[in-house]
């Protein structure tokens, strides 16, 4: 199924969006991946969704990548004999691992291990950041707090720590049992929440065991700060600006976006905006214009893809809210400022044979009439090199791996066609060449660029680079076996 646009749109599913028809109609309006929240949804619902998926991507014969979330540890407070106090500014309140019900002047905190890296003057956030607490005091088994920024508290709030990195293990018990269960299923990306460091990230992988692509959630200031280990260690990134923004400065928050997605880009990982991009249309058909704004924002600073939550999840209008992002990154890309903005933004990454060869087809397909860059890639490696150019023209990845092809759903400018393995270079350019055509890109009497590696089916050997017709005849007349 082909877009008229080149970044890719993720849709949660949910409540809202669980049966075929609408699962369908989802992808039908614009949605290329379809994330599974694994904090919501038993595994026998994970499951069913993701029977759905798979029946569509058949049905429609379009690629459709799958991502699961992972929870990670939920931090929260215990409850109250009131079932909630109000808390003022300016008075006393203690955290402690005492089993006892809260009251005004206390509640439980049953995490020994925030206590454990608590120090004098960090800061407790309570109910997504609405609570704000500094540590006067602690120790072992308390925290003696001052009331920052008072509200209401209530039974099982939530708690971030916002200046210290904790001694949690990203993934929970239940985080583990869900891995396992998500990548027997066969997913192809799973996204790890509560990452603070690339230890967190290379301890996923070992369970994941090259099962599906690692996605490392950013939300977590410690993340921010150690981002570059942790663009290593990962297959792709989420900046998940929501939780950021309750642990940082709101004001922090899109300038770190910026950095983060030229990050990703330049390290050729897929980096999905995430988090309340079209908040409003949970409730409503239409967005607000700060919304829309939002959303081409994301795309003008090159992200691979944009993100709905709640949205397509529990919303009213999910469909509405995927034709909206669709339409929204349509516009945006046909504007001669987003390609001004796309180049100038290009970072010069020339350290292997594979790097030079995509640059020298970007540079080639935007001199000459190239309708397509058809790359031949087993492992994915040469469309996210190829991706990282933001070349003008369409990419289709030819694979013959199902796998590789779902997970670059979630690359820029990025169509999959699968192909049976191969071992003549003219058969690949013919298999190129009807792809091409066959996907609306080319006609007979155009031309696309072929790039690959020899010897085939060998991953990281792209060597060729090849200008070639949309006319098996001249192929076949022209190119050497």
């Amino acid at each position: 199924m082909r877009r008229l646009r080149s970044v890719k749109i993720v849709a949660t599913l949910g409540p809202a969006s669980s049966t075929y028809e609408m699962i369908r109609a989802l992808h039908e309006a614009g949605a290329d991946v379809f994330r599974l929240n694994m904090s919501h949804g038993s595994h026998e619902e994970i499951a069913e969704r993701h029977a759905i998926i798979r029946k569509v991507e058949k049905d429609l014969d379009s690629t459709i990548g799958i991502l699961a979330d992972l929870q990670g540890p939920k931090l929260r407070v215990g409850v109250f004999a009131n079932g909630e106090e109000e808390l003022v500014e300016g008075a006393a309140f203690r955290l402690d691992l005492a089993e006892e019900e809260g009251s005004l002047e206390r509640v439980t905190l049953p995490h020994p291990e925030i206590f454990a890296a608590l120090e004098e003057g960090a800061h407790l956030l309570v109910n997504d950041g609405k609570i704000r607490l500094k540590v006067e005091r602690c120790g072992a088994d308390f925290a003696d707090c001052t009331v920052i920024t008072g509200g209401t508290i209530s039974n099982r709030k939530g708690v971030n720590v916002p200046d210290v990195v904790l001694p949690l293990a990203a993934l929970s018990e239940k985080d583990r049992d869900d891995l396992q269960f998500v990548c027997k299923l066969g997913v192809d990306w799973v996204a790890l929440s509560f990452v603070q460091r690339a230890k967190d990230v290379w301890e996923a992988r070992d369970l994941i065991d090259g099962r599906a692509a690692v996605l490392s959630k950013i939300e977590k200031p410690a993340a921010v700060k150690d981002f570059n280990e942790i663009l290593d260690a990962s297959d792709g990134i989420m900046v998940a600006r929501g939780d950021l923004g309750v642990e940082l400065p709101v004001q922090n928050v899109p300038p770190i976006q910026k950095r983060l997605v030229r990050r990703c880009r330049a390290a050729a990982k897929p980096v999905i905006v995430a988090t309340q991009m079209l908040e409003s249309m949970i409730e409503s058909p239409m967005p607000t214009r700060a919304e829309v704004s939002d959303v081409a924002t994301a795309i003008y600073e090159g992200s691979d893809a944009i993100m709905l939550s709640a949205e397509s999840a529990a919303g009213d209008y999910p469909v509405e809210a995927v034709t909206t992002m669709n339409n929204v990154a349509i516009e945006v890309e046909n504007d001669p400022t987003y390609t001004e903005i796309i180049e100038a933004s290009r970072t010069a990454k020339r350290q292997t044979v594979a790097d030079g060869i995509v640059a020298a087809a970007r540079e080639i397909a935007e001199t000459t009439d190239i309708k397509a860059i058809c790359c031949f890639t087993s492992s994915g490696t040469t469309a996210y090199l190829t991706a990282r150019e933001r070349p003008r023209v369409p990419i289709i990845a030819m694979t013959s791996s199902v796998t590789t092809a779902r997970q670059l759903a979630l690359t820029w400018g990025t169509e999959c066609v699968l192909t049976g393995e191969l071992e003549r270079f003219k058969q690949a350019v013919v298999n190129a060449a009807r792809a091409a055509r066959a996907g609306g890109y080319a006609d007979e009497g155009d031309q696309i660029l072929v790039t690959a590696g020899v010897p085939f089916n060998t991953p990281g050997t792209t060597n060729i680079l090849r200008v070639a017709p949309c006319d098996e005849r001249l192929i076949y007349n022209t190119d050497p076996e």
